[in-house]
């Protein structure tokens, strides 16, 4: 049986400071006994978007503080904890220098092992910690770096089924509200706004709608509303706000079609998964399959409603975490250290080193971004 362990998480991948200190019990239960995350919005605001250099000094700054506040609110001290887990990629360079450096002084001065982590792996995995979620399942990953539908298998055990060709969908969101004149972050912003917009007024495209691939494209798409916007310019605040719900729309009909597909082949593959027919419901006939949001985008509530119809459709269970555990905090990055030593997985050599580009499935053909330091997606 595994023993009860305890963890010290860091994450310092982006824009986010975090440290947590969490718990697992034998059963695989989870306890959160301290979450803290320094938000560098505004730093970065004023230049529309992150400043590596900027968000690295910020996390030496901020970083030992946020570490005692971690261990002051769980009430433990550094020998009461069994392990260092520090996000150790994908993310800005200097940021992952800044954590995982810390994490590796901390664990050779306490004498405890590190897990250097990969950040996906802790969206990856965050719902069988909010959840209790049984393997496999499958996970949508959207955020400002990463567009990606995956299979989660086990820990450590990833297939990439589907992943975008050039934009994410995060990064399709930000450059849509820079055009816009709307404010960073963003995703926030053109979600703001479309409320009081017509999702009718303009039909924008939606990319790869109806192909078997499982792969998204959102570079076209944004395309279409910087034309739009040019057009009609000068734009006023009903013109923003109908470009936005427009937006929201072809990606919510995009998303619906590229992970319907999805949902069927899960069931293709996986048919031992999907409860008896029959009227016998609940844990007697199995549980439902389930589908997994992660990631920033993951806390936009019209694409949350999206997919959850998509899944009552289909017979899933949508699970979305938290909006606080959507975006970058160390909470994940702990319980993926934690899932990681449960699953017997040794610890990281102290000479580990930081990557800024690290896909969760390693055997996965490149489609976007690759070169020396490997494949972005």
């Amino acid at each position: 049986m595994v023993p009860f362990l305890r963890i010290l998480g860091i994450e310092t991948s982006c824009d986010e400071t975090a440290a947590a200190v969490v718990e697992r019990d034998a059963e695989g239960h989870s306890n959160v006994l301290s979450d803290v995350v320094l938000s560098q919005l505004d730093e970065h605001s004023a230049y529309g978007g992150v400043v590596p250099e900027i968000a690295a000094r910020a996390h030496v700054e901020a970083l030992d503080e946020l570490i005692e506040e971690a261990l002051k609110r769980a009430n433990v001290s550094l020998g009461d904890v069994d392990a260092i887990a520090a996000t150790s990629g994908p993310g800005l360079i200097g940021g992952l220098l800044v954590g995982l450096m810390t994490g590796k002084a901390i664990a050779r001065a306490a004498g405890k092992p590190l897990y250097a982590v990969n950040h996906l792996e802790g969206h990856a995995l965050t719902a069988r910690l909010t959840d209790g979620l049984s393997f496999p399942y499958l996970m949508l990953l959207v955020s400002g770096g990463h567009t990606q539908l995956i299979l989660v298998r086990g820990v450590g055990q990833y297939e990439r089924w589907g992943t975008t060709i050039d934009d994410a969908l995060g990064e399709a969101f930000d450059k849509t509200a820079k055009l816009l004149g709307l404010p960073y972050p963003g995703g926030p912003a053109v979600e703001r706004m479309a409320r009081d917009g017509n999702p009718d007024r303009f039909n924008f495209p939606r990319p790869l709608v109806g192909e078997a691939r499982l792969d998204f494209s959102f570079s076209g798409l944004k395309t279409a509303v910087r034309q739009a916007a040019q057009d009609i310019a000068p734009l006023s605040d009903q013109d923003v706000a109908d470009i936005c719900a427009s937006f929201q729309k072809a990606i919510s009909r995009t998303l619906k079609d590229r992970i319907g597909r999805g949902l069927q082949r899960f069931k293709t593959e996986f048919p031992a998964t999907l409860p008896a027919p029959g009227p016998a419901t609940g844990s007697a006939a199995g549980e439902k399959p389930a589908l997994v949001v992660a990631g920033g985008v993951a806390a936009n509530l019209e694409l949350r409603g999206t997919l959850q119809a998509l899944c009552d459709k289909n017979g899933f269970r949508f699970i979305a975490p938290p909006l606080h555990l959507c975006t970058d905090n160390a909470v994940m990055i702990a319980w993926a250290g934690l899932e990681r030593m449960a699953a017997g997985a040794a610890p990281d050599a102290l000479d580990v080193q930081p990557r800024s580009r690290w896909p969760l499935d390693s055997n996965a053909e490149r489609l976007v971004g690759f070169g020396k330091r490997g494949a972005k997606a």
